[in-house]
């Protein structure tokens, strides 16, 4: 009997500090009106004090009682990120440490805004092959640690928080149906934070400089977000039975309102079956898709039975989408 991956466990945590669209007003030339006009977001939440991997043990403790298992079970630890604690130890064994899993395998996936996809993709496949039994994915991000506070076209749109979801096998039953990756690193430098790592070493003379933070080339990406994500949405189904009349919810990477709308006008779908929190999270890259889809669970508006669609778009460039059957009561 074949054995597939489903979500029995999910959770998320977003920073109790919230900045708004008005206080970023007072930061640099901007207004309500121009971040809503552009991205639609009206707040994000900052992570202050906290760390990348706090805010991922927060997140992973709900999402383990939510699943009702014995921490124990799990045996892989997958945590997709692009602002992780530290180079290394990866963010991944840090929590492994913290939630003391000590019979569990563990490390991060680094996929930009793609990478909670890129982490289910490969849980799923781990699961599948038997290779692993239960596994513990994460998105997570401190975006605001390389957002520079100076450049308005890019501080308005990050926020930080974390999405945790637990993934078991069960026999002969729809869980995570399908998904793709794909990537094109020539595009790479229409996103990037060129200094850190071997290429360009922090040094006292670069310390000041923009090259720390987010760099973005915005009318770009949103041309290649928009096509490579309807692109991976359209393919994923393919894979499957199912096509997008079948589709309960789509839940898009949450980057930016304009780029959601013209997939959903591309997938012709229904305004009722896009589903989009990012007026009140910002973009939070690896995160915001399992907050989103935390978001609608914790509001009953995920029932047994119904067919979501996850994708993305992010900095690589990489994208992908998974077809799952929710089957958590």
């Amino acid at each position: 009997m074949a054995t597939k991956a489903h979500i029995i466990g999910i959770g998320s945590y977003l920073p109790p500090k919230i900045l708004t669209n008005e206080d970023l007003e007072k930061l640099v030339d901007t207004s309500d009106e121009w971040i809503v006009s552009r991205s639609g977001i009206k707040t994000r939440h900052i992570a202050e004090d906290e760390t990348t991997s706090s805010m991922a043990i927060k997140a992973s403790e709900i999402a383990i009682k939510d699943a009702g298992i014995d921490p124990s079970e799990i045996n892989l630890i997958l945590v997709a990120t692009v602002t992780p604690d530290m180079s290394f130890p990866s963010t991944s064994c840090i929590l492994q440490d913290a939630l003391k899993l000590k019979s569990s395998a563990a490390f991060d996936i680094s996929a930009g805004c793609t990478g909670f996809i890129y982490a289910l993709h490969t849980a799923r496949a781990m699961i599948e092959s038997g290779i692993h039994k239960c596994i513990l994915v994460l998105g997570v991000e401190k975006l605001t640690a390389i957002t520079n506070w100076k450049d308005r076209t890019t501080c308005v749109l990050f926020g930080d928080g974390a999405g945790a979801v637990v993934i078991k096998g069960k026999e002969d039953e729809e869980g995570l149906i399908s998904s793709v990756i794909a990537s094109d690193g020539s595009l790479g430098y229409l996103l990037d934070k060129p200094a850190g790592g071997t290429a360009i070493p922090i040094t006292h003379e670069n310390l000041d400089s923009d090259l720390l933070f987010i760099r973005m080339k915005g009318n770009e990406v949103f041309r290649y977000a928009v096509t490579l994500m309807v692109e991976a949405a359209l393919n994923c189904l393919k894979k499957s039975s199912y096509t997008e009349q079948d589709l309960r919810w789509v839940i898009p990477h949450q980057a930016n309102i304009r780029i959601i709308d013209a997939i959903r006008k591309r997938m012709n779908l229904p305004q009722e079956k896009v589903f989009s929190n990012i007026h009140k999270t910002g973009n939070t890259s690896a995160a915001s898709i399992p907050l989103a889809l935390d978001d609608l669970y914790k509001e009953g508006n995920v029932k047994k039975g119904d067919l979501i669609e996850l994708v993305a778009f992010g900095a690589g460039f990489t994208w992908g989408a998974t077809l799952l059957r929710w089957t958590k009561e």
